[in-house]
């Protein structure tokens, strides 16, 4: 009999995967898995619940939580001989691996996707000694996302983001930075910069239209030096997904990405603290197996279709 294990976080979003739980199960053990949990219960315990899995030769591991907790079960597989395929059921507050992937925020729909059974492999980053899924990134700005208190994210959602963001704007300052990408060097100040893997960055699906996250390559974004009102005018533009052509705006695709501020600059890693910088930044191929939807697999053949047309022409 195949093996399942369910990896949750029981305070994601506002608890409803709990109810939701042995509805699961039933679909699970329905299908043919002998399917077992692990509630979390604190930061970095999906990492060892993850590596005790792989230690266990579980064929599947079920991620039920935000992007947070698919980043630390990410941290327990990644190194492995031996990568179960990973499904992820969103129960976070933003989610943007799940929306990158186009799965339902509706339990039951991610579970169906699951169980259909379309696998592909997709690529992940590490930078420094972090893992990541979805997003690496610097500047004032990506600070906000772990800055935001639990409990109002667990409230008010994705609101408490934006209420944290506007709060931070006057304090938002550029530092002079050293960006290597591939074979090209920028240097400059910059208010913030975006290593991404997927399309959906902090709940906005247009600041990297044109991601894949089968290809090797991430997306990257530099905003340079601008004033307030420039800023928010950059800001606004991408939610329309009409930022890349403006002018303080470096938007690339790379392998290997290396950044080097000349002060003080955090690292957030899917919307976690991940250390200081400097750091490297690497693509892992095609790295670990992951449950898509069909949506997700259109998605990725039209972008590669547009993408293969706009370099003929």
């Amino acid at each position: 009999m195949k093996s399942a294990r369910i990896i949750y976080n029981p305070t994601a979003g506002r608890e409803t995967f709990r109810r939701e739980l042995p509805k699961v199960l039933e679909k699970f053990e329905l299908a043919g898995y002998e399917t077992s949990t692990h509630a979390t219960k604190g930061e970095g315990d999906a990492t060892e619940a993850a590596r005790i899995a792989v230690e266990r030769k579980h064929d599947i591991v079920i991620v039920a939580g935000g992007d947070g907790t698919i980043n630390e079960v990410v941290q327990g597989i990644a190194e492995a001989d031996y990568r179960p395929k990973l499904g992820v059921i969103p129960a976070g507050t933003t989610n943007d691996f799940a929306r990158a992937l186009s799965i339902p925020r509706d339990t039951q729909k991610a579970v169906d996707i699951i169980l259909k059974n379309n696998v592909k492999a997709l690529d992940i980053g590490k930078v420094n000694e972090h893992y990541f899924i979805n997003i690496a990134g610097g500047g004032d700005l990506t600070e906000l996302t772990y800055d935001v208190p639990i409990k109002l994210k667990s409230a008010l959602g994705q609101l408490a983001y934006y209420i944290k963001g506007i709060e931070m704007l006057p304090s938002l300052k550029p530092v002079s930075t050293v960006i290597e990408y591939d074979d090209k060097v920028f240097e400059g100040d910059i208010m913030l910069f975006l290593v991404a893997n997927t399309n959906s960055v902090g709940g906005f699906e247009k600041l990297a239209p044109d991601a894949l996250i089968d290809d090797g390559y991430f997306d990257l974004l530099i905003l340079k030096k601008t004033n307030l009102p420039e800023f928010l005018r950059i800001a606004t533009a991408g939610l329309r997904g009409t930022h890349l052509e403006d002018e303080h705006i470096i938007y690339t695709q790379a392998k290997r990405i290396k950044v080097t501020p000349k002060e003080k600059m955090l690292l957030n890693v899917d919307g976690e603290y991940g250390g200081k910088l400097p750091g490297e930044i690497i693509n892992l191929k095609q790295h670990i197996e992951f449950f898509v939807s069909d949506e997700f697999i259109e998605r990725e053949a039209r972008i590669k279709g547009y993408l293969e047309t706009k370099e003929r022409n």
